[in-house]
């Protein structure tokens, strides 16, 4: 069996935020799905903090030159935290990363990514225009994947999908997967794997083995470093936001007078 070269490339979902290791440092869902791969020869790129523009201009090159086999790509959601956000211009630069890892030779992992809103629970006010923006890049994601033939998971989910959303799925950040979100993200990905006919020796298992964060450790988290970690990543997000929340309270009245 030829060792399979495994490249993730992304933001700190991929580098493994929200499943912290007992001795220390984040493993995360790539690196869960490649246990299940062996053997295989993985490589995490993934840095925290990083959006599409990062991935095409730092991490691709790194990636091509390991010359992989299979490789991930899910990025986005800081850059729907900005105020610059633009889903056709991301849309260009996302095309042209997955097109030079699928020219090289890799299988393709894309995925659908999910909506803020259900995620943090933001009043409809909030959530309404953060998740047409969500909803834009994964129009572009889809046809991507399309395109490109990539392996392609909906992680957006359905709104009967309760299984993305469930609380204990998710990290004290609610931005983060946890350990089981992790591990829900590599079971998609390897099942997607297995059906396109690639060796998958064994799913990855589905619970928890790491202690989970009780609820005293979540809300100091929260209160410590939480606040602070979301301002970093949405610096220039407050203008737009508050842009779009009076957009969104224009239509309203709009559609009441209308």
């Amino acid at each position: 069996m030829s060792t399979i070269r495994f490249v993730s490339l992304g933001d700190s979902v991929t580098s493994g935020y929200g499943d912290p290791m007992p001795g220390g440092g984040w493993r995360g869902w790539a690196a869960i799905l490649a246990e299940s791969l062996e053997p295989a020869q993985f490589t995490n790129l993934a840095i925290s903090g990083a959006r599409i523009a990062d991935v095409a201009d730092r991490q691709l090159p790194a990636a091509l030159d390991l010359r992989p086999t299979l490789a991930s790509v899910l990025v986005g959601m800081n850059d729907t935290l900005r105020g610059d956000f633009d889903a056709a211009h991301l849309g260009r630069v996302l095309d042209d990363t997955v097109a030079d890892l699928a020219a090289a030779g890799a299988t393709v992992l894309t995925a659908r990514l999910p909506d803020p809103g259900r995620m943090f629970g933001l009043p409809a006010v909030i959530a309404r225009p953060l998740g047409r923006r969500m909803n834009a890049l994964n129009e572009v994601l889809d046809r991507i994947a399309a395109e490109h033939g990539t392996l392609h998971v909906d992680l957006a989910g359905l709104p009967e999908d309760t299984a993305v959303y469930a609380r204990n799925n998710w990290s004290v950040d609610r931005l983060h997967p946890s350990e089981r979100g992790h591990r829900l993200i590599a079971f998609r990905f390897a099942t997607a794997l297995r059906a396109a006919g690639h060796p998958v020796p064994a799913l990855p298992g589905l619970a928890a083995t790491n202690p989970e964060p009780t609820i005293t450790e979540r809300v100091w988290w929260m209160a410590t470093q939480g606040n602070r970690w979301l301002l970093r990543r949405s610096t220039d997000l407050m203008p737009a936001l508050a842009r779009m929340v009076a957009e969104e309270l224009r239509g309203q009245r709009g559609a009441a007078v209308g």
